[in-house]
């Protein structure tokens, strides 16, 4: 196989690469000058080559990171493309597919027939032909970006045989060279993480008038012959799909971020904490690339997987990080049919159309020729038509049945400003130009953005898209949530459903089309600090609380998540390493003031806030039940004296050495099933972060107790599968890459190949944000395929509320989500330093060098240097890391 030091010694013989023109990219899209490069007085050289010829070169340091510098914008994105491309062609390659709507094409119907339902979905949503639509209107930034990025990616396919490829895509015809457009239809997929997305697994599927069978109908059939009936369980499928969602707040993604000020840093400048909670596989894998333009742009940082620029930055004058927010990111209406007739809806009196679109897809089953399947789907003025009835399991009607319908507007559905958000903001050199950038109407989608610069400013703003809603549509809002406790639980569930009759709520369009405009978006400006880890904008900083926004950013005077609650309290108490926890680290060390070394080892301290609050309690009821057995919820007992002793010497800490962190965590994941009952100081508003708490003394230290009864059962659980109450956490928490399988009918199966673990095992520290309460979350993932994609992975069965103990004996936790690309930043007076790692590493390719090397450096807490300096990158070149490539 062609492995990465194979590549490397072409770099070595420091020739300029050239590539001919690709078959498949044809005018504007072959890398050569666009139609906005045709007239050369127009021709922005910081954009685009004066020549046409793209040029880059690509050095790498320690980890494998790339530091593209080009003369031009389009030839670094262009570099960075061929890198992503080096690193992650089988992940990129399948993210085009999807945002094709070729999976079923390519991969077969999928389980449960999911390729089939996203395939048509996405071609409801408008994905790649949006895209078509869009990119016409895209400024010369954004084209020079896509354009420049997808020129790389295909330099690097069009060069390497597809016998050498990664196992998960060797020689397959989906790898393959793409157009810029294919790359923004991904992006759009991207932006719709948080709304349409969500409607993508089933909910747009099934969404049909009555009498109508939401079932696709073959229209070209493998055998030439009938095929009836033979897709009639693809319905049922989807419906279930969509009832399985409870939350459509909930992306299952998390993050940390600090932006910490002048009052509180070593020199008085700008820090900053990054610290996202992403999947370690898939699509949502994020990779850290330097790009430089001389004069025009130098930031480094990291993005998802086939974004053109990065997204998590720093540049000489500031950096910052995101969140995913507590905002919607859509609105659900419910339209009034007219009488007699299920494709017309009223409004204000006018009768509006529900239109339709028919679109087919490609289903390979095995046979040499595919199946072509077809089927319509249904749109009012506000989008796609949705079957409220299965996103409720029931709780509001199917259409037709009580004279509505409904339907969805998202506010990510258009991605013309993605890039440009993310381009202005690296850009940038102070807050006030930062600023600008959403005062411009920029967005990041589904993130908070938080931030620190050199002049000692920390700056917080949900930069997310919200719908812009008028005063008199959020005061009938509030008026059905507290009249209607149906209506708040769809509220509460994420579902904002608004009245299709009226225009009155209409998204109020003005400046940002629809979206809320800058000056009424939460944003906190401190000289101290700012933080966000999930929770609302309201509690950025407590000396200091945000409300009187509008409800779709989320609540305000709501109780806080444990990790918030950490955070905050190690901000407000920089010199105290906890309750518990005498061995952790100070949170801004000896001095009581943060610097880049302080603030990655405020990540890697492994504190609990749960630990905090619980842990002397638990010991001290330990000790009075001593060996009488504790009586167990359902029948039974048992003694739980071994598991007490283990908690009296645990360090309170998510160590690897920590011994007893896994018996706390069977412990608090049954524990928090009460706290709604057994805590008795309520959640304060005016102190958000010391309450709720204090458990109850009822019981308190007997066989009734109910402290030591989640503790019993938990440690059931691990009984069952064997697993020492004490033994290190690294010996039975871990993370194991896995894959190496073909998806789909490619590997011979429904589901594809047989995954398999890939190369060694790294002892895992850190510990469940929302279970354990640690603020470095990691977490288990027990889906059969990697985030986003069709590749199968080795997954764990898992037991309930155990924080995902795997239920095959001795496996214990099998880490796969969680802190990623983290780093701590200062500004200094010689510019930014940083410190910090890509977790699970830059490449999926298991031949390639950076496959694993930083998991291990994570294990062992052995962060790195962010190289930023052309000097220091220049002193740091890996053997044979230097290669220049052109078109």
């Amino acid at each position: 196989m062609q492995t990465w030091n194979n590549r490397a010694a072409r770099m070595a013989r420091g020739i300029t690469l050239v590539l001919l023109g690709s078959t498949l990219l044809t005018a504007c899209f072959d890398g050569s000058s666009s139609s906005s490069e045709s007239s050369q007085s127009e021709l922005d050289t910081n954009l685009f080559p004066a020549d046409g010829q793209l040029e880059a070169t690509i050095r790498r340091t320690e980890g494998g990171v790339p530091h593209i510098k080009a003369d031009n914008l389009k030839s670094a994105a262009f570099g960075h493309g061929y890198a992503q491309g080096q690193d992650n062609v089988c992940m990129l390659a399948e993210a085009v597919v999807k945002a094709r709507s070729e999976r079923a094409k390519y991969f077969g119907p999928g389980p449960d027939d999911i390729n089939i339902i996203n395939d048509f979905s996405f071609k409801a949503q408008k994905i790649l032909s949006g895209a078509e639509t869009e990119f016409p209107a895209l400024s010369d930034e954004s084209r020079a970006l896509i354009e420049g990025f997808a020129a790389g990616y295909n330099k690097y396919v069009a060069e390497t045989d597809p016998a050498d490829l990664p196992a998960e895509c060797r020689s397959q015809p989906w790898v393959k060279e793409i157009s810029p457009i294919d790359l923004l239809a991904h992006y759009r997929i991207v932006g719709q993480y948080a709304s349409g997305a969500l409607f993508a697994t089933g909910a747009l599927f099934v969404a049909v008038p009555p009498g109508e069978s939401p079932n696709p109908l073959p229209v070209i059939s493998a055998t030439g012959g009938e095929l009836e009936g033979f897709f009639k369980q693809v319905a049922l499928n989807a419906r279930s799909n969509a009832s399985e969602i409870e939350d459509f707040q909930d992306m299952g993604l998390a993050s940390n971020a600090w932006g910490v000020g002048s009052d509180l840093t070593e020199n008085g400048k700008g820090a900053l904490l990054a610290n996202p909670h992403f999947p370690y596989t898939g699509h949502r894998r994020l990779y850290q690339v330097q790009m430089t333009v001389p004069g025009y742009l130098n930031a480094m940082g990291a993005g998802l997987l086939g974004t053109a620029v990065p997204l998590i930055n720093f540049n000489e004058n500031l950096g910052w990080s995101h969140t995913v927010t507590t905002s919607r990111r859509f609105t659900l209406y419910e339209l009034t049919l007219k009488d007699g007739d299920d494709l017309v809806y009223v409004k204000e009196g006018e009768e509006k159309p529900i239109t339709s679109e028919t679109f087919q897809i490609e289903v390979f089953d095995g046979s040499p020729n595919p199946v072509v399947l077809e089927k319509t789907f249904y749109y009012s003025e506000y989008g796609p038509m949705v079957s409220a009835n299965a996103i409720t399991d029931g709780g509001l009607p199917s259409w037709g049945a009580s004279g509505t319908a409904y339907t969805y507007r998202d506010a990510n559905a258009s991605t013309t400003r993605l890039l440009d958000t993310w381009l202005q903001m690296s850009r940038a050199s102070t807050l006030a130009e930062f600023q600008d950038v959403f005062r411009s109407c920029g967005s990041t989608l589904w993130t908070n953005s938080t931030y620190a610069d050199d002049q000692g400013n920390a700056f917080y703003i949900d930069s997310s898209s919200v719908p812009n809603l008028s005063d008199a549509t959020l005061a009938v809002i509030q008026f059905k949530r507290q009249a209607s406790p149906a209506y708040n639980q769809l509220f509460e569930g994420g579902l904002t459903l608004l009245d299709g009759d009226t225009s009155r709520d209409d998204w109020v369009e003005g400046e940002c089309d629809g979206l809320v405009p800058y000056e009424d978006k939460p944003k906190l400006l401190r000289t101290d600090w700012v933080q966000n880890s999930n929770d609302s904008y309201w509690s950025t900083n407590p000396d200091q609380f945000l409300t009187g926004y509008s409800p779709m950013f989320g609540p305000e005077e709501s109780a806080l998540g444990p990790r918030t609650r950490l955070g905050i309290s190690m901000l407000q108490n920089p010199m105290s390493s906890g309750a518990v926890s005498p061995t952790a680290p100070l949170p801004a060390g000896q001095d009581g003031k943060f610097g880049a070394l302080d603030l990655i080892n405020v990540i890697y301290n492994n504190r609990a806030w749960y630990a905090d609050q619980f842990l002397q309690e638990l010991r001290d009821r330990c000790t009075t039940i001593g060996a009488t057995p504790v009586n167990i919820p359902g029948g039974g007992s048992r003694s739980v004296d071994q598991a007490c002793g283990v908690l009296q010497s645990w360090d309170g800490l998510y160590n690897v050495d920590s011994v007893g962190a896994h018996v706390f965590r069977v412990f608090i994941a049954n524990y928090r099933k009460s706290f709604g009952s057994d805590l008795t100081i309520a959640f304060d508003p005016e102190d958000p972060v010391e309450t709720p708490s204090t458990p109850s003394s009822n019981n308190a230290g007997t066989a009734d107790d109910i402290m030591l009864q989640a503790l019993a059962v938990g440690l059931n659980a691990l009984d069952q599968v064997n697993i020492a109450y004490d033994a290190d956490l690294g010996a039975v928490q871990y993370y194991q890459p896995s894959g190496g399988a073909l998806p789909g009918l490619a590997g011979g199966s429904l589901s594809g190949g047989t995954p398999t673990d890939l190369g060694a095992s790294f002892p895992w520290h850190g510990g469940d944000g929302s279970i354990d309460g640690t603020f470095n979350a990691i977490g288990v993932v027990s889906d059969l395929f990697l985030e986003d994609t069709r590749f199968p992975r080795v997954a764990p069965s898992t037991i309930d509320d155990t924080g995902g103990l795997s239920a095959t004996s001795g496996e214990g936790w099998r880490m796969a989500r969680g802190t990623s690309w983290h780093f701590g930043l200062e500004f200094t007076d010689n510019g930014p330093e940083a410190y910090g790692l890509i977790s699970y590493s830059q490449s999926t390719d298991f031949e390639s060098p950076f496959f694993n090397d930083q998991s291990l450096r994570y294990s062992e807490k052995s962060f790195r240097p962010i190289l930023f300096k052309a000097e220091d990158v220049e002193a740091n070149l890996l053997p044979q890391g230097e290669m220049t490539i052109s078109n």
